[in-house]
């Protein structure tokens, strides 16, 4: 049962159409919560995934095999094809490579079958991830890869990562509380970048969005409890760019590994990268997407 209630999530005017990957595998339990979230605020969600468990694999690509085992939790048998689906399911798909081929194989070819084409893909994302994403990690991360993967053909990406649990078959019962908060929390983002209008992201940006511990044994038990700040992916250097200014921050944003740590509360960060890169974007760019989700952003405690 999702701990969020409807009244928290933006209303939209009209569903779109979402690719959903991830780097953690396609029978893992936290992107099977997310396509519950997604669909459930009436979107039409295509799950495009890993067969296997591909984290750290940042933005390796290769032609998908056949099985020479069977697909994670025992999801498919060994010797499956390359590519398949779940036959009571058919929009949850495998593809056994990596997170970046996945996502692609969801937008250029999937999107053929239960949307108009790649180009009726309105936005894509990943995860939420087993494990934080923060800082010099996001250039390894394949729930990364995949986000800027889609940024890179022109798809605006997300990338969500949970700091609480680990690897979880899909069909565990009952489901964790971390994997319902952070499916929910990540459809809240999603959702209010997308009643915000197209675009929804400058050309070539991506989202990298984190979420501190949650769920049995921590302080945060309710979505209602987190809040977004608006974060940078990496420590500022001498020769960094300024940021955006909000929160009185005089140019400088909190790392986003400063935003999770907090302790007075439960706050996940937003951050805003280049796809190319995976490094910081402009202030200019910050300040599109402060804008854009002014409605949920919140600062840090003083």
């Amino acid at each position: 049962m999702h701990l969020i209630t409807l009244a928290l999530l933006p209303v939209l005017t009209q569903a779109v159409n979402v690719v959903l990957s991830n780097d953690d595998g396609w029978a893992e339990i936290n992107i099977r919560q997310f396509y519950n979230a997604l669909t459930g605020s009436d979107n039409s969600v295509i799950l495009s995934a890993p067969a296997e468990n591909e984290s750290g694999t940042g933005s390796s690509d290769a032609t998908p095999t056949r099985l020479s085992s069977a697909c994670e939790f025992n999801s498919c048998p060994s010797g499956s094809p390359a590519i398949g689906n779940n036959a009571s399911m058919p929009r949850f798909n495998y593809v056994n490579s990596y997170p970046v081929t996945s996502i692609r194989y969801g937008i250029q070819n999937l999107s053929n079958t239960y949307f108009s084409g790649p180009s009726s893909v309105d936005i894509a994302v990943a995860g939420p991830n087993v494990g934080a994403n923060l800082g010099l990690t996001t250039q390894i991360s394949g729930t990364v890869g995949a986000a800027t993967e889609a940024s890179k053909e022109g798809i605006p990406g997300l990338a969500f990562s949970g700091t609480t649990g680990s690897q979880t078959a899909w069909n565990v019962n009952p489901v964790p509380a971390y994997s319902a908060i952070y499916a929910d929390l990540s459809t809240n983002v999603t959702t209010t970048l997308v009643a915000s209008g197209k675009p929804y992201l400058p050309a070539n940006i991506w989202l990298n969005v984190n979420f501190p511990p949650a769920g049995s044994g921590t302080s945060c038990t309710s979505t209602s409890q987190f809040r977004f700040v608006l974060s940078r992916i990496n420590t500022a250097t001498l020769i960094s760019g300024k940021d955006v200014t909000t929160c009185g921050n005089g140019g400088r944003l909190p790392t986003e590994m400063t935003v999770v740590d907090t302790s007075s509360g439960c706050y996940a960060s937003i951050s805003v990268g280049h796809a190319d890169t995976k490094l910081d974007a402009t202030a200019t760019e910050q300040q599109t997407v402060l804008s854009k989700l002014s409605g949920i952003l919140s600062c840090l405690p003083s």
